[in-house]
């Protein structure tokens, strides 16, 4: 055989293409020019978003029984939860269907012990509601505004109250909004009554004190205790009795002043209210009080003389 028609080329195995360092090179510039086109023109987001067009029934048909597992878990424990829920709800009902029931009885004995006693029916106190408006720009006041006025039938002193208990009283009146002095203003005070002592006292607002209230005048031996719970003792002629105040929050009994030094937290509290109750003053229900009645007797007193002197002439 000649040796010009052989092929002197040699095998795949010994050819030589780039070397790795020029791949690592081009392949670096590439994904950099990728990244960058896509950051700025989103050059690859139409490949995506078809990509994960084609994947999605994939995807979903893989989660089916991850998600069957999850529903069936959660089916399971909101059966459990609604059944305890029952459970607790029929308990509840029972408690207040007994409490009304004894509530019925003590309303028919009290009625019957008042009729027995002559003594006058109880003062039926009248309602309406309001919503409140905004806060008073005063930084310095706990106040605010609501949607009722004058021409509404609100009154000055009108206590306001919510499904908690008392909020404060009107202190402005105007035709169609009112101010509202909240129990933690500096300037709000309230006769109030211990409910596990029954003694009376007057709580005052603390404003940015702890609690925000202070129970003031009362000595440092007297029975006051944390828990203790104040409601409205309704001898001011402004307040119903019985509507919750507050609750003892600290006591402090220093040696060096006669007086303790109780704070006490509002059981309703004012902030984030939206809607309350305007309630009727006392005041208005009730018989004039005997100063007002003797008054005009006295001037009519005065008045019989000076006509006496003035025909004697």
């Amino acid at each position: 055989m000649p040796l010009g028609t052989l092929d002197r080329t040699p095998p795949p195995f010994f050819r030589q293409g780039p070397s790795a360092r020029t791949k690592l090179v081009f392949f670096s510039a590439l994904a950099l020019l990728l990244m960058v086109a896509d950051s700025r023109f989103k050059v690859v987001e139409p490949l995506r978003t078809a990509l994960a067009m084609a994947l999605s029934p994939a995807q979903r048909v893989m989660a089916v029984p991850l998600e069957a597992w999850a529903g069936g878990g959660d089916y399971l424990g909101g059966l459990h939860r609604a059944l305890a829920g029952e459970r607790e709800a029929r308990a509840k009902l029972a408690a207040q269907s007994e409490r009304a029931l004894r509530t019925e009885q003590l309303a028919a004995e009290n009625a019957r012990l008042r009729a027995l006693l002559e003594l006058r029916p109880a003062i039926a106190v009248r309602s309406q509601p309001a919503e409140v408006l905004y806060e008073a720009a005063d930084p310095y006041s706990r106040k605010v505004f609501i949607d009722r006025g004058t021409a509404q039938g609100v009154a000055l002193g009108s206590p306001v109250v919510n499904e908690a208990g008392v909020l404060g009283q009107v202190t402005h009146a105007y035709a169609l909004t009112a101010e509202v002095t909240l129990l933690t203003d500096k300037d709000a005070a309230i006769p109030v009554l211990n409910l596990r002592t029954q003694q009376r006292g007057a709580a005052f607002g603390a404003g940015a004190a702890p609690g925000g209230m202070e129970l003031r005048f009362t000595s440092a031996n007297a029975d006051v205790q944390v828990g203790d719970l104040l409601h409205t003792s309704g001898l001011d002629g402004v307040y119903p009795p019985g509507l919750p105040v507050a609750r003892v929050v600290n006591v402090q009994r220093r040696v060096e002043s006669g007086f303790a030094r109780v704070a006490l937290a509002p059981v309703a509290h004012p902030d984030g209210v939206r809607h309350v109750l305007v309630l009727q003053p006392l005041s208005a229900q009730l018989p004039p009080r005997p100063a007002a009645q003797a008054e005009p007797t006295r001037a009519g007193r005065q008045a019989k003389p000076a006509r006496r002197g003035a025909s004697a002439p």
